[in-house]
């Protein structure tokens, strides 16, 4: 029999929650929840346009912004992984060799970015020079150039760019990415290689990308016939991208023109152009921006933004809102005329009319050219005599640069006594607050309740449904099952009865699957197509203890596509809003404990609660009980070792690691592990004294 189950003593206020809740209902049945995909929809375009309005709302003249410029800049570096800057060493630039054609001369060579990070290049100039020439930075796009399987570079793609500025007086460095280049390293760590790691360690190909941008500003300014004075950037597509990264981070640039390479968030986010895109085309969105405030630091320097009308990645009315709020700041400075958007008919493809707006603003800002463009930009070499190594060294890093380039934290001294462990796990609260966690909702602190409570009464249990508001649109099931045989402690002295311990389980899809399959054998009605199993339902009431089962977003109800590509792209959007699935997951499980801590009375679990979970949910576990006075004991089953092996969470490697985690959980709760890693935990455990006290749950 089902029956509403009202456990205060003040109805008229469970009424009243009942009607303000955004989880309510007008009848008595059960709660239909909205479909996982659209309501993952709704999350997306909520927080988009959150991020979209505070994109530069606060600045109103030009002391905000000159106020606060640097420090948006050193965000920018460090969520391209540049903060702390690597070390400018020696480039050991080295040409490999020349050719040439007319009156244009081709240098083949490479340089190290940093020690093994090589980059090949080929650099134009004139046949001759007397005198210093100003020089463009060309880099490139994903242009592959293969031939019987050999690797030319992406600069062979776009070479003819690199001819029309020698032949008009420039010279012109044009660089090979870290992907399609001679070395063949990787772009798509979470786009295709499920890399997904690379959040952790804070980690995004553009910035390699960037830093060897800025070392090819190096290599142009020591050459005699560069004038260090007048350089500019150009490229297309993730050309465009870097050269964003690098005109804002680098003031030696005196002109940008990045072709297809920035539109709005809400583009990539709600109108889904990120699943065209991979990883190069993003930093590590820690500090939650929108891309106009990329845009605004390369201000008051002359800014040409390029585009075609018809870009199907680079949608046009997110390139024109870019411009529309970066031309706010451009009218601060009073430097509107270095500000342009060229906007050219066509898809996404390297046009002519895209080529010609470039080489005229490059001649107008760096040479005070105004006159014509008369000759066309074509390509005047063959594939293979522009290769610059004949061997690729053996020593490089460019395929392997994504395990190195992102630092991770080290301890200089594990902490040995309490005193110091609470004093490390103040600062690494911090740290996670600020680099991963800060995608949380402001009100994090705000108490959550529990709504729409429906209770079914047995001869063997009480179920009681309920709900709480994590974080709009989101409004997640937490469902108790107290056995009729309630589980009793009884004190030796006393004989008295104390209040049962409580499971509080947090579930992933698979155990979400399992669980309704034990609740459909009480409630067929409420999980039609689940099949009942009968044992499942005795296991969860054997224990004569009160369990707390607890699906955060994305599991259950609220489960989204199980196509793969799908969601892959649904984690690659909660990260360009500053956050990540399992981030996110946390915050709910923090929430339900906070909802829950409000019905211990109601509900009988006032006895010590044990929070559990297995696997990936394990590590939901662990984190959220960092975040909750709430939990007595952790029990974690097949608790990955590491962070590389865990749910992705964003730079948590460069703040801590998981036995880190661990000590400063064991600081507060008692900790029992257990599982098919037990082993390897124990080992841990042994060389870590503030990991002693660990128990181990017998298999």
């Amino acid at each position: 029999m089902r029956t509403l189950y009202l456990p205060f003593a003040a109805p008229i206020l469970i009424l009243v929650l009942l009607v303000l809740s955004p989880c309510s209902r007008a009848d008595d049945t059960p709660a239909v929840s909205p479909d996982g995909d659209r309501l993952v929809a709704d999350y997306f375009e909520q927080q988009t346009r959150l991020l979209t309005d505070r994109s530069l709302a606060d600045i109103e003249n030009l002391e905000d912004w000159t106020s606060t410029r640097e420090m948006y800049r050193q965000q920018l570096l460090d969520m391209l992984g540049l903060n702390p800057m690597p070390k400018r060493g020696e480039l050991h630039t080295t040409v490999t060799g020349e050719v040439r054609k007319g009156d244009v001369v081709v240098e083949k060579l490479h340089f190290q970015s940093m020690p093994g990070l090589y980059v090949t290049a080929n650099l134009y100039r004139p046949a001759e020079v007397d005198e210093p020439l100003p020089a463009v930075l060309y880099v490139c796009g994903h242009g592959r150039v293969v031939e019987d399987g050999i690797s030319y570079g992406n600069k062979v793609y776009y070479q003819h760019h690199g001819a029309w500025f020698a032949r008009n007086g420039y010279v012109c460095l044009v660089i090979d990415t870290i992907q399609l280049g001679e070395f063949e390293g990787i772009h798509h760590g979470t786009y295709r290689e499920k890399m997904w790691w690379w959040n952790n360690r804070g980690y995004t190909p553009a910035g390699v990308e960037a830093w060897n941008s800025t070392r090819a500003i190096d290599l142009l300014q020591a050459r005699a016939d560069v004038d260090p004075d007048r350089i500019g950037v150009t490229g297309r597509s993730g050309g465009g991208a870097y050269s964003w990264w690098l005109s804002a981070i680098d003031e030696r640039i005196q002109a940008a023109v990045p072709v297809a390479g920035i539109t709005s968030l809400h583009n990539h986010v709600v109108d889904g152009c990120v699943s065209g895109h991979c990883d190069c085309m993003y930093m590590v969105n820690t500090h939650r921006w929108d891309f106009p405030m990329v845009a605004a630091l390369v201000a008051p320097r002359p800014l040409l933004i390029s585009n075609t009308d018809r870009d199907s990645i680079f949608p046009l009315e997110g390139v024109v809102d870019v411009h529309a709020k970066v031309r706010k700041i451009y009218e601060l400075y009073g430097a509107e005329e270095n500000l342009g958007l060229q906007i050219t008919s066509g898809p996404h493809h390297d046009t002519q009319e895209l080529r010609i707006h470039a080489f005229r603003w490059m001649n107008r800002h760096l040479k005070n050219d105004e006159s014509l463009v008369d000759t066309v930009a074509t390509k005047l070499f063959d594939t293979k005599q522009l290769k610059v190594f004949d061997e690729l060294p053996m020593d490089e890093r460019v395929t392997t640069i994504h395990e190195t380039f992102v630092p991770k934290a080290t301890l200089n001294k594990s902490p040995s006594t309490p005193q110091e462990l609470a004093t490390l796990s103040e600062s690494w609260k911090k740290l996670l607050h600020e680099l991963t966690f800060a995608g949380w909702p402001d009100d994090v602190s705000t108490k959550q309740t529990l709504t729409n409570f429906e209770q079914l009464t047995r001869d063997d249990a009480e179920v009681i449904f309920a709900q709480y508001d994590s974080q709009a649109p989101y409004c997640l099931p937490l469902i108790i099952v107290r056995p009729t045989k309630v589980e009793k402690k009884t004190t030796e002295k006393k004989q008295a009865t104390t209040a049962s311990p409580v499971d509080v389980v947090v579930l992933d899809q698979a155990g979400w699957d399992r669980a309704t399959s034990g609740l459909a054998v009480v409630d067929p009605q409420r999980y039609p197509n689940m099949e009942p199993s009968q044992d499942v339902w005795n296991e969860m009431i054997e224990s004569g203890r009160p369990t707390v089962l607890i699906a955060p977003r994305g599991v259950g109800p609220t489960e989204w596509s199980r196509d793969e590509r799908e969601r892959t792209h649904i984690r690659r959007r909660f990260m360009l809003l500053g956050q990540t699935v399992a981030g996110m997951q946390i915050y709910d499980v923090v929430s339900a404990l906070k909802a829950l801590s409000g019905h211990r009375e109601d509900f009988n679990l006032a006895g010590p609660w044990t929070l559990s979970g297995t696997n990936d949910s394990a590590f939901i576990a662990l984190h959220a009980s960092v975040w909750s006075d709430s939990i007595a004991k952790l029990k974690l089953l097949n608790l990955p070792i590491s962070n590389r092996d865990s749910p992705d969470l964003l730079n948590v490697s460069r703040v801590l690691e998981l036995p880190e985690l661990l000590t400063m959980a064991t600081s507060e709760v008692t900790v029992l592990i257990g599982g098919s890693n037990q082993a390897e935990w124990r080992k841990l455990a042994g060389s870590a004294p503030l990991l002693s006290s660990i128990d181990w749950v017998v298999e």
